[in-house]
């Protein structure tokens, strides 16, 4: 942990070596993917879009065996390591496997940290807390992904483990920004299928978050599951009505208009089709 002004930090070394987590990697980065880690989380925060930061980049000396365009051409690259920083590292994906695997006691244990470290606005004395922590990371991701929108920002991959439950992004591996506007637009070259392709990214956000409901049922009563399953349903509006007030505001319109949506559809047609 590192803290400043108040303020408590999680350090994290990317490429420092394998750990148990590494799906049989070799647990290494290369330099030219930490060089744009860094630049690119460094950037996010400065467009206004919650991310990780990146604190240092050491260079290795250590060489690096990698497959760039995954067509079976390997070169041997230079490590390096990336300090990265953010307030709190716990995904989805660290509820769900405990939830899958039937550890019930430190799934509780688990939550209950993450909400009292991370969810002051919630009460831990509330019996509504898990679903109260559920409401706020369904529109808090929605509000994440718009904003992934607005800048043309694309993640290469979507998946549970790469869903920060405190909706930041997270994990630049695969990542691209759009030159030109094209929903089909898929950053990461292992991606065949483009099931991450930047226009299915709400989509994407909403299975997660159906991944991170089922996690959680097993420590909720049925009026809660049924509240908790309507509260899943609202994400697609709250994404659509958070998608239309960022572009309205990069097109300057004001007030409300029933034709604003349409305006909007129409000219990421046009950027489509230019």
């Amino acid at each position: 942990y590192f803290c400043r002004h108040g303020e408590r930090w999680e350090l994290q070394l990317k490429g420092s070596g394998k750990t148990p987590y590494s799906r049989n990697g070799d647990g290494r980065a290369v330099l030219r993917s930490s060089v744009r880690e860094f630049l690119c989380s460094e950037a996010m925060h400065y467009l206004g879009i919650p991310t990780s930061r990146a604190a240092s980049l050491v260079v290795s000396d250590d060489d690096v065996w990698r497959d760039q365009f995954y067509n079976g051409n390997i070169k041997k690259e230079r490590g390096a390591i990336v300090l990265r920083l953010a307030k709190s590292w716990f995904r989805i994906g660290s509820l769900e496997i405990l939830a899958h695997s039937g550890e019930l006691d430190l799934l509780r244990r688990l939550l209950d940290f993450i909400i009292q470290e991370h969810f002051p606005s919630i009460a831990m004395n509330d019996s509504n807390r898990y679903l109260e922590f559920f409401s706020t990371v369904v529109s808090e991701t929605a509000d994440l992904i718009s904003l992934w929108m607005s800048v043309g920002f694309a993640h290469g991959v979507c998946n549970t483990d790469n869903f920060s439950l405190l909706s930041i992004t997270i994990d630049y591996g695969p990542f691209g920004f759009m030159d030109s506007y094209d929903p089909n637009f898929v950053p990461n070259t292992s991606d065949d299928e483009g099931r991450y392709k930047i226009g299915n990214q709400a989509s994407v956000g909403l299975f997660n978050l159906s991944k991170l409901l089922q996690a959680l049922k097993p420590l909720l009563d049925p009026r809660q599951k049924q509240l908790a399953s309507q509260i899943l349903e609202g994400y697609g509006e709250h994404y659509h009505s958070r998608f239309t007030e960022l572009f309205k505001t990069k097109l300057g319109l004001l007030g409300e208009n029933e034709n604003d949506n349409y305006l909007i559809a129409f000219l990421l047609k046009v950027s489509l089709l230019c």
